[in-house]
């Protein structure tokens, strides 16, 4: 087992930035929200996202896979690691803080972790991943509050729906390494915003009816952000620094992301959270610190 691969401070830098990119994505979602339904904003996200990556592996030649098992897993990978996720992550934030949301995600690095230990023979829970795992939930379940674990409203529903879609995000990630392992990011990438799309598309006409462009600036802002810079550009930068940084170190960019949703809520739609949410995030961090030393190694 070789060691972890070190950060170099280009992958630092662009570490911090795809933290950056990713925090700022919950405020913008939650911005476009208040114009615009769920679904609608679901679709907008994977179309514009999925057109830009078709554009890139154009650009780049890249081989366009012809298997229909492949397209088929494209189409399971899209409901596990966008259409469920996004969904429900963005129906939460209509009912609670953006800053509370980014914490509740950072659950996706223990739920892959445990996912990982289920499915993989070469990826056993060890008692160091096993301490991180149980800090995890330790720090959720701190951040959630114990008051809420004693009533159940759409407070509690929401946060139910974000720990959901960060399971389905754990579940996707051993999809795609069963089944995508083989072919380049950014076909993978693409394919599975084609396959979110194709699923997305039907329900958000069922429900929203047809989506007007016909949108204040602000939200076509908030849109083209979440969906071209959080979403489409986002998986470029992720799958460049997973080249040069390893898995492992990957994982830190869950532990920037939750500062600066907090800070761009607390500036941008004057959230507050309560200190059980900061003494929660500490926890987990904790927890995800460990789990980043203690593997994957690279």
């Amino acid at each position: 087992m070789a060691d972890q691969k070190h950060l170099s401070s280009r992958a630092w830098a662009e570490l911090l930035l795809l933290g950056l990119i990713w925090g700022a994505s919950f405020v913008s979602i939650r911005i476009a929200l208040d114009t615009i339904p769920v679904m609608t904003s679901v679709l907008h996200r994977v179309f514009w996202a999925m057109l830009v990556l078709w554009l890139v592996v154009r650009f780049q030649r890249l081989e366009v896979p012809r298997d229909p098992r492949i397209w088929l897993a494209f189409l399971v990978m899209g409901l596990l690691n966008n259409a469920i996720p996004f969904t429900l992550m963005a129906w939460g934030q209509l009912y609670i803080e953006t800053g509370l949301t980014s914490i509740l995600n950072a659950m996706t690095a223990i739920f892959g972790v445990i996912t990982a230990a289920i499915f993989f023979s070469d990826e056993r829970l060890t008692r160091a991943r096993a301490i991180g795992v149980g800090l995890g939930f330790l720090g959720v379940a701190t951040a959630i509050g114990l008051r809420n674990f004693t009533s159940f409203d759409l407070q509690s529903m929401a946060q139910l729906a974000i720990i959901a879609g960060t399971i389905s995000y754990a579940l996707a990630g051993a999809w795609a390494r069963v089944t995508l392992s083989q072919l380049s990011p950014v076909v993978a990438a693409a394919g599975m915003l084609t396959g979110s799309t194709v699923l997305i598309l039907p329900i958000t006409l069922m429900v929203d009816g047809i989506p007007t462009l016909v949108l204040p600036p602000i939200t076509w802002a908030a849109i083209a952000f979440y969906a071209l810079a959080a979403t489409a550009g986002a998986y470029l930068l992720y799958y460049r620094i997973l080249a040069m940084a390893g898995a492992g170190n990957l994982m830190l960019v869950t532990l920037i992301i939750p500062p600066v949703a907090i800070v761009l809520g607390t500036v941008m739609r004057d959230e507050a959270l309560p200190p059980h949410a900061y003494i929660g995030f500490a926890i987990l961090a904790f927890g995800l610190l460990i789990l980043n030393r203690s593997g994957p190694r690279d």
